[in-house]
């Protein structure tokens, strides 16, 4: 078994029959950015990143910036040129003065929604001035499946205005929440290892492919990937999660904390399309962010590998 993986990811990978894939796919996992790679984050506007805040929670969240903001000064380092909002869940760890109470351990990950390319990097983050260096220690090129296109525009300064920016927390999500949660094309997915080790996830579809249980709960289908496994395999050992949902239209962000588990019950899973297994999300925390950034991005085009929705 490739060693890139930890025990959760190879136990995952057996009970799903497809260690033999994995093994092949581990080749893809690097400890440093290649040269075409540093070219493809120095022209993304959106970084998601993951993490632990200081009360042992897992969440998701994002950073923008122009074009640029994110370099690699050295293949084994990502310089991300913006901090979390005084506002975001993660602030406390990665933009307090000292950083937080050391290195932070990050997932992330970059998309162009425009192509549908993305990668991870994961690592461990310290302030850095006004804004983050994280040391790397997996690099992941990932496919396009399940990503919707999209295109992007900058607001100017004037039109963003942090004074308008608004803040809700609360433990249950609102009927708009739901809402939004149910008619959702993309999500994002913090995970860790019981180590710590922070992974940054993707997740995509047809809008309805997340349901909404209650207030509370969460569900989602698990589609056919590289076989990988990073996130149901951090679940396997670790059951906090985190997830995002940007405002694509608003510029606000949906940040929700809880646990998740694999569902593997083949019955309930052969009820939704496409599914291989599937995700239960429990709900711990739920804060809304208005105005978190100057980001503002077109109306999407669905991916052909998104399986329907029933």
């Amino acid at each position: 078994m490739d060693s890139s993986y930890h025990s959760g990811e190879t136990t995952v990978q057996d009970r799903a029959g497809l260690t033999r894939q994995a093994g092949s796919a581990g080749r893809a996992i690097k400890d440093s950015v290649p040269e075409v790679a540093m070219a493809f984050l120095a022209q993304q506007p959106m970084l998601v990143l993951g993490g632990t805040d200081g009360a042992g929670r897992v969440w998701a969240t994002q950073l923008t910036g122009e074009p640029g903001f994110l370099s690699t000064p050295d293949p084994r380092t990502l310089h991300v040129g913006s901090l979390p909002l005084p506002e975001d869940p993660l602030a406390g760890v990665l933009a307090g003065p000292d950083g937080g109470s050391g290195p932070a351990r990050i997932g992330a990950i970059a998309i162009e929604p425009a192509t549908r390319r993305r990668m991870r990097v994961n690592g461990r983050a310290v302030r850095d001035g006004q804004g983050l260096r994280i040391d790397l220690d997996q690099v992941i090129s990932n496919c396009p499946k399940y990503l919707q296109t999209r295109d992007y525009r900058l607001l100017p300064a004037h039109d963003h205005d942090a004074r308008t920016r608004s803040v809700t927390d609360s433990t249950t999500l609102s009927p708009a929440q739901q809402q939004a949660l149910r008619t959702a094309d993309t999500f994002f997915v913090a995970t860790a290892s019981d180590r710590g080790d922070a992974d940054a996830s993707h997740r995509g579809g047809n809008p309805g492919f997340v349901e909404v249980l209650s207030p509370t709960r969460l569900r989602w289908p698990d589609y056919l990937g590289n076989s990988m496994f990073l996130t149901l395999g951090n679940l396997e050992l670790n059951p906090a999660a985190g997830i995002l949902l940007p405002g694509w239209e608003t510029g606000g962000t949906l940040h929700l904390t809880g646990t998740a588990h694999t569902v593997w019950d083949a019955e309930e899973t052969a009820r939704v399309p496409g599914a291989q297994r599937l995700v239960e999300f429990e709900i711990e925390g739920v804060r809304e962010i208005t105005a978190a950034s100057p980001l503002r991005w077109s109306e999407p085009g669905y991916s052909r590998f998104n399986p329907p929705v029933v």
